[in-house]
């Protein structure tokens, strides 16, 4: 059984023990990872172990439980927070109901009262994660999203933002049926702007209903004549289908321009469909649907109304060779993380697709610069040379007339890459490196001022602080809270041997306005307090 972890905060020792020892936390599901006699020593704590649960008094020094809960659920809102205190106010009680605390008892604490509050409270964690992780649940919010969740994946294909491996598997997660086709086509389908209508339609007092209409009557025609699937993109209606053996794309066109007739006849709507190029693999389907949408720009030469094929539109090629989307992304993110293996396998699918195709010379130059041109753009991103991509033996304009030699090609784009990720390497190590410099300066120069926080340095420092945290315990080995302490009391003790100044003094010049605080710290590092440290010093 998986127990839960709690920890205790209470400024008097034995009281810590006393509950420690008297509870069997592992029957009541819990497992005790930690304590603290004061609410700023438990909030480092926190940080560090993150409890399930803190059990804490009102009344300590240095700072309250009710102000720890506070900070708490700035921090750490998911922590369930039970306070216990000896003062039976209703102040105290109604401050903690504001802080969602959920549970107010009164000292002392009774073991059968606590043991059954924590089983209570063992159970609303269990009901949590329990429905968290529900199934049921989770398979009901996914069937009423698969509707966005289909459209968002048909989004993606005709965008270039899938890896083909995944298409068959997608496709079949959300019912689609247009996979194991011979060639596939995509339609783009426009709602010309309102016109004047002879005679009130009731569909046209009512706007919105009007693609719905033209969808449902595509539908109609198209059902059970071909495997298609519909949606909604940013630019228009979206028809992909499906040509198998029995269907022929001329077939497709003639019904889509019956479907044009029929929806200005029966609901006086002007529809204009653009169809693209077919393509053999489905991951090309976005070359169909923007083709497509090349088509619906020929409405001024061909008209509205009816459909426009964009091979009568343009000089047909057998073949065009592009890098998309999907393949700049592949590219760009081997490069940027690594490892080697991966920007080697990025760079042989760019350059797998030129050997495949055959095209024209200039298509092949076309490639190359847009590849160049993306990896151009990285390095400008991060404030790289554009030299650093090349090497003496290579240059710009030698690639492009070596466009045929793909084994050069190959060659020289992994050299490059391989380049460029190296030197990105070693900007985000300076880069790293500079931003610890800068903190420990900035440390350095203000560690007096109480108020001195992670938040205050990485406002300062421009970064974030989930970032700045986990960067800075890496270069340097401590948490910065850790790193402060030392910083305060190096500096703390420098004072106490260098000055006559009182201890309070010391403790305020050094970020401790409060003397009990600082002299509590000062003791939990160096064994005894700042006074008797002193002696012995001077002794």
């Amino acid at each position: 059984m998986n127990l839960y972890k709690i920890m205790l905060v209470d400024d008097e020792e034995e009281v810590r023990k006393s509950i420690i020892r008297k509870i069997d936390w592992s029957a009541a599901g819990f497992e005790v990872i930690g304590d603290a006699e004061n609410g700023k020593e438990a909030l480092e704590k926190i940080d560090q172990i993150e409890p399930d649960v803190v059990l804490t008094d009102i009344r300590m020094p240095y700072m309250d439980g009710l102000s720890m809960a506070e900070a708490i659920r700035q921090r750490h809102p998911s922590i369930k927070i039970v306070i216990f205190s000896g003062f039976d106010e209703f102040e105290y009680a109604k401050k903690a109901i504001k802080l969602n605390v959920i549970e107010y008892i009164l000292k002392p604490v009774n073991v059968e009262e606590l043991t059954a509050i924590l089983k209570r409270i063992k159970n609303n964690l269990d009901e949590e994660i329990e429905q968290k992780r529900n199934v049921s649940l989770l398979r009901e919010s996914y069937v009423k999203n698969l509707p966005i969740i289909r459209e968002h994946f048909l989004n993606d294909l005709i965008h270039g933002g899938m890896d083909p491996k995944e298409i068959p598997e997608k496709l079949k997660e959300y019912h689609i049926d247009i996979g194991g086709a011979a060639e596939w086509v995509a339609a783009a389908i426009h709602l010309e702007p309102d016109e004047k209508v002879d005679r009130a339609v009731s569909l046209h007092k009512e706007r919105e209903l009007i693609p719905i209409s033209v969808q449902n009557l595509i539908r109609g025609k198209l059902e059970g004549r071909y495997r298609f699937t519909m949606f909604h993109s940013s630019f228009e209606s979206v028809l992909i289908a499906a040509i198998d053996e029995n269907n022929t794309q001329t077939g497709l066109v003639a019904l889509l321009e019956d479907i044009c007739k029929e929806t200005r006849k029966i609901l006086e709507v002007t529809v204009t469909i653009g169809v693209g190029v077919s393509c053999p693999d489905l991951a090309e389907a976005g070359l169909s649907f923007h083709s497509a949408l090349n088509a619906l720009g020929y409405r001024a030469v061909a008209g509205s109304g009816g459909v426009i094929c964009i091979r009568d539109m343009e000089p047909v090629h057998s073949e065009t060779l592009q890098f998309d989307s999907r393949m700049e992304s592949a590219l760009i993110a081997a490069v940027k993380f690594g490892p080697g293996e991966a920007i080697r396998a990025a760079v042989d699918e760019t350059v797998k697709k030129m050997e495949q195709a055959r095209v024209h010379y200039r298509q092949y130059q076309a490639y190359i610069l847009a590849v160049i041109n993306a990896l151009t753009q990285l390095t400008q991103q991060y404030d790289l040379q554009i030299s650093d991509m090349f090497d003496a033996e290579t240059d710009y304009f030698e690639l492009l007339g070596k466009v045929e030699q793909t084994e050069y090609i190959r060659r020289r784009l992994e050299e490059m890459a391989l380049r460029i990720n190296r030197i990105m390497a070693e900007e985000r190590s300076n880069t790293t490196k500079h931003v610890i410099r800068e903190a420990k300066r900035y440390i350095q120069d203000n560690y007096p001022d109480p108020e001195l926080s992670v938040e205050k340095i990485c406002r300062h420092l421009h970064i974030s602080p989930a970032y700045f945290s986990t960067v800075f315990k890496k270069e340097t080995g401590q948490a910065y809270i850790a790193y402060l302490t030392d910083v305060r009391l190096s500096r703390a003790v420098e004072l106490l041997l260098t000055t006559g100044d009182k201890t309070y003094v010391i403790a305020e010049k050094v970020g401790y306005p409060e003397q009990n605080y600082f002299s509590y710290v000062f003791k939990k590092k160096f064994g005894v307090s700042p006074t008797k440290y002193r002696g012995q010093a001077q002794g």
